[in-house]
């Protein structure tokens, strides 16, 4: 089974620095402010995991989005958290 495709986004920005802690995810800033930490995610329990280091940093999560790996079928996913 192919791993899945997350999005999170977190307001402010966070040092490159922080990918490493966060499994390789890839970082990048929005014009905004925002940061978006995106990349593949093995399972569900793994993602619960990122979502408790977002926790524990206590940045606010402004959204969480999934896809299906590209040239994977399923086609695309949302999760929006607002």
């Amino acid at each position: 089974m192919p791993q899945m495709v997350y999005r999170i986004q977190v307001r402010g920005h966070l040092r490159p620095e922080w990918s490493e802690w966060f499994d390789g995810m890839k970082i990048s800033h929005e014009a905004n402010g925002d940061t978006v930490l995106s990349g593949p995610v093995a399972d569900q329990a793994a993602l619960h995991g990122l979502l408790a280091r977002v926790r524990d940093l206590g940045l606010t999560l402004l959204s969480l989005s999934s896809a299906a790996p590209t040239g994977s079928p399923g086609g695309e996913a949302d999760a929006d958290v607002e």
